[in-house]
């Protein structure tokens, strides 16, 4: 079974510790009403890779609560990229 929701959560700036990261990942699915087997299938998806698997993972499930999907992030510059499109 594949969760295809989202939560609000800025990545950046949190500890990059791998556990903290997905404790602020649990953290916020629960506030934001993800059913524990929801957020379960998202931390086995984490543990099944690297640490790059695992940020992977967390970019698919989390939105910046800045980011519009709708606004155009291009600034010209063809090497930048936003880090939470596919």
């Amino acid at each position: 079974m594949i969760v295809n929701k989202k939560i609000i959560l800025t990545l950046e700036g949190l500890n990059g510790n791998a556990f903290s990261l997905m404790g602020a990942f649990q953290n916020a699915a629960r506030r934001q009403g993800w059913s524990q087997d929801e957020i379960k299938l998202v931390l086995d998806e984490c543990m099944k890779g690297d640490y790059n698997h695992l940020l992977c993972t967390l970019m698919d499930h989390c939105e910046d609560e800045d980011y519009d999907e709708d606004e155009d992030y291009d600034d010209g510059d063809p090497d930048w990229i936003y880090p939470f499109q596919n």
